[in-house]
């Protein structure tokens, strides 16, 4: 059995290593792990591809990838992908304009006499960990070109909101993301290369924004749909490890238990807009249960024709108007 085939994710925060990596998150992540989702990372972990994510905003597609690093001790590297991003910043990006800036200075330091300098310190000198003549001086390394810099341990990758970028980024990643697990610093002749057993586990999340993903990009991924859960019992598991995580003192259980009953009805009522995800449910209870002096009335909470925060459950005017319901 190899390295790699050993790492298997249980969604168990308790498991988490002794010697967890320092990049690795530093609080476990409350989130429950439907066994389907566990058996598709596994599933990405042993074969080493990319796990594409989607699903509605606020399901957990971008809070798997922590729960994954701090279970398994493994370092995280985040990329928030932009409209303008190119797929050579996840791997390095070269400061060429700091490098002439430093061979500048170096060049008017050595003319210059030692009664001329600066009086202070910081005035043209160069910070020592920099050599102008180094080129390998002026590359930051991004999240996959760190991830493919470990040695010991696999690193695991956020790429979140893959869809946000043009169409050519994500078929540009293939060349990284597949043997040989490798890529080129042009400005230094540096070759990168993955570890070939630990290489990253990437996690894609999508929210299919700009359309379909090119097909050679979903040929080469793993997916998974993550479904909302539209299950009072499982949604009350997600509120019991929420609050076990976050040490805050839970609401009370007819509270919690109307709250969610009243959540799930909005939801499979039908006719919204954009449905509120599992974040905004958690949200909306803790403001029922903190936000005035007194936590909201269970009974007042299922009875009342009023639905009350509906702010922290509706982010379009037409759902926010639906629910502004008079008593």
């Amino acid at each position: 059995m190899t390295v790699v085939q050993k790492l298997l994710f249980e969604g168990d925060p308790g498991r988490r290593p002794t010697d967890a990596h320092p990049h690795s998150p530093q609080q476990p992540e409350p989130y429950v792990v439907s066994p389907e989702l566990k058996v598709a990372v596994n599933l990405a972990i042993y074969l080493r591809r990319p796990l594409l994510l989607e699903g509605d905003a606020g399901c957990g597609k971008t809070r798997l990838a922590s729960a994954i690093a701090y279970e398994l001790g493994l370092p995280l590297y985040r990329w928030d992908v932009r409209s303008t991003t190119k797929a050579q910043e996840g791997l390095y990006e070269y400061d060429a304009i700091l490098r002439l800036h430093d061979v500048q200075t170096q060049k008017v330091v050595s003319e210059l006499s030692p009664q001329s300098l600066p009086d202070n310190d910081e005035g043209l000198e160069i910070p020592h960990y920099r050599d102008p003549s180094n080129p390998t001086h002026y590359r930051l390394f991004g999240p996959l070109g760190k991830a493919f810099k470990m040695r010991d341990r696999p690193a695991v990758v956020l790429i979140d909101e893959i869809d946000k970028a043009d169409l050519d980024f994500p078929n540009d990643l293939l060349a990284v993301l597949d043997e040989p697990w490798r890529f080129t610093i042009k400005e230094t002749g540096e070759t990168i290369a993955a570890n070939p057993e630990h290489k990253p586990i990437v996690i894609i999340t999508s929210n299919k924004e700009k359309g379909n993903l090119p097909a050679p990009f979903l040929r080469r991924c793993l997916y998974h749909y993550v479904e909302f859960p539209n299950d009072p019992n499982r949604l009350k598991e997600i509120v019991q490890q929420h609050y076990a995580v976050t040490r805050e003192d839970p609401p009370p259980d007819p509270l919690t238990h109307a709250a969610v009953e009243e959540f799930l009805t909005v939801w499979n009522e039908g006719g919204l807009f954009k449905k509120p995800g599992t974040s905004e449910f958690l949200d909306w209870l803790k403001a029922l249960h903190t936000f005035g002096a007194e936590p909201y009335p269970a009974k007042v909470l299922q009875q009342s024709p009023v639905l009350p925060y509906r702010e922290l459950l509706f982010k379009l005017q037409q759902d926010w108007k639906k629910y502004a319901r008079a008593s």
